[in-house]
C-alpha cells in the first residue's frame, strides 16, 4: 500500500534507525511518495515519473529484500518499472537478487572530522580563499532558517536566474529548506555589511558514518572567491567541537567509477555511458565543479553509489531520474 498519510515523524524515525545513506534525510523532501507494507517495518520513497516509480536509496527497514519485493509488487500491479538512485554498495546485492540490474552511478565523498584540518600545504588555496572572504567582511553565523528566510529565498531567485533562462530548481536528490523537519537541519549564513551573500544548509547523517551532510548551498553570484569555502571551514569547527564523526559531501553523478565497483548484473553499455557523461557531460550535469569543489577538502572516504533497474537498463529509465528530479 501507499501511505494516504504522511507521518514525517516515524519516517523520520525509520531513516534514523535504518537510513545507512549519508542522503538518506532527502527522503523527507516534500513531494515524495511513500510506500509501507503492513507487517513489515520501514519504508520505501520514490516519486512517479513516466511509466516508472523512481525510488530513492534502498528500503529503510530492517528488512530491505522484503520490503523491495513488496514495493516491486506494488509497481507490478500498476503496470510500473521500478529505477532506484543512490543505492548504496551494502544493498547492491539485495537489488541483483531480486532481478534487478544494478550499475555505479557516482559517489558520495566524506570528511573525517576527528582527522581533520586545514594545516599544510594541500590547503594553501583553501585558506587563502577563506582568508579573501574574510577580508572582505564576510561574517559567518548559525542562525534559525525563518528568520533569514526570505532574504534566502530572494537569494535563490538571483542564483537562479545566473543559470540561464531555462534553468529550474532541482528536487528530490538535492536538499530543502522550511516544512516540518527544519528544526533537524543546521543553517549557517555568510553575510556582508548586514546583507546575505552566502548559506549552507546541513542535514543530519545516520549509520556507519554519523554526522551531518553538506546540503543545499547558494551564494550571491557578485559575491567575493571563498563565501562557500568561509562557511563550510565556520560549520567545520562548530561540529569538530560538538564531537561530531563525519562531514558528508553528497552524492555527486558520473565520478568515482571504477569497473572495480561494478557488480556482475551491470550492463555493459550503461557503464559506457556513465564514462562518457563523466568525460563530457558538463551540459547535463557539472559533475565536475561539484567534485572540484568536495576535493578541496580531501574527503577520507569516497563512497559508490548505484543505480538499479527492475527490467534491465535503459535510456528512458535513467531520464526518469532526471525528470523526477525537475531537471527535464
Amino acid at each position: 500500500m501507499t501511505t494516504a498519510t504522511v507521518d514525517i515523524d516515524s519516517f523520520h524515525s525509520a531513516l534514523a534507525a535504518y537510513g545507512n545513506n549519508p542522503s538518506a534525510f532527502l527522503a523527507l523532501n516534500s513531494g515524495n511518495s511513500y510506500f509501507t507494507e503492513p507487517g513489515l517495518a520501514g519504508v520505501v520513497v520514490h516519486r512517479p515519473a513516466g511509466g516508472y516509480l523512481v525510488q530513492f536509496g534502498a528500503p529503510f527497514g530492517p528488512d530491505p529484500a522484503a520490503l523491495l519485493a513488496a514495493f516491486t509488487e506494488h509497481a507490478r500491479a500498476r503496470r510500473r518499472k521500478i529505477v532506484a538512485i543512490q543505492v548504496q554498495a551494502a544493498d547492491v546485492d539485495t537489488y541483483a537478487d531480486a532481478g534487478f540490474t544494478v550499475n555505479q552511478i557516482g559517489a558520495s565523498y566524506a570528511v573525517d572530522l576527528a582527522a581533520f584540518t586545514l594545516r599544510g600545504s594541500r590547503f594553501v588555496r583553501l585558506r587563502n580563499k577563506i582568508s579573501r572572504a574574510t577580508r572582505s567582511g564576510l561574517v559567518v553565523t548559525e542562525v534559525r532558517q525563518e528568520d533569514w528566510d526570505l532574504e534566502m529565498r530572494a537569494l535563490d531567485a538571483e542564483w537562479l536566474r545566473g543559470k540561464g533562462r531555462h534553468a529550474k530548481p532541482l528536487e528530490f536528490l538535492v536538499g530543502e529548506y522550511g516544512g516540518p523537519v527544519q528544526h533537524a537541519r543546521r543553517l549557517f549564513v555568510g553575510t556582508i555589511a548586514g546583507e546575505l551573500a552566502g548559506y549552507i544548509s546541513y542535514s543530519p547523517a545516520y549509520g556507519d558514518r554519523p554526522g551531518w551532510l553538506h546540503d543545499l548551498s547558494r551564494r550571491r553570484p557578485s559575491g567575493p572567491p571563498g563565501v562557500m569555502e568561509a562557511i563550510n571551514a565556520a560549520a567545520i569547527d562548530r561540529f569538530r567541537a560538538e564531537g561530531a564523526p563525519w562531514l558528508h559531501f553528497g552524492f555527486t553523478p558520473f565520478t568515482g567509477l571504477s569497473p572495480d565497483l561494478e557488480h556482475p548484473s551491470a550492463s555493459g553499455w550503461f557503464r559506457w555511458l556513465t564514462g562518457q557523461l563523466g568525460r563530457r557531460g558538463a551540459a547535463v550535469y557539472p559533475a565536475a565543479t561539484q567534485l572540484a569543489y568536495k576535493q578541496k577538502w580531501a574527503p577520507h572516504a569516497v563512497l559508490p553509489e548505484y543505480v538499479a533497474f527492475s527490467h534491465g537498463a535503459s535510456l528512458n529509465a535513467f531520464l526518469q531520474v532526471f525528470r523526477a528530479s525537475n531537471a527535464l
